[in-house]
């Protein structure tokens, strides 16, 4: 597995233009909107996830 995940699209604008920033670990700059934001990988869910369309059936 990967150290780093490396996200695809701009949260902010969708733009593909992402280079890592110079403020650390986990920081991003995007070219097309010129926003930073920073990714932090939270952990596992304990359960996995549900369907919100009523049904039981784990993904």
């Amino acid at each position: 597995m990967s150290e780093r995940a490396v996200p695809f699209h701009c949260p902010y604008c969708g733009d593909e233009d992402l280079r890592p920033s110079e403020e650390g670990h986990g920081a991003w700059e995007c070219g097309a909107c010129n926003r930073a934001f920073r990714l932090k990988f939270l952990g596992l869910l304990a359960r996995g996830l549900r369907r919100t369309d009523g049904g039981d059936e784990r993904i």
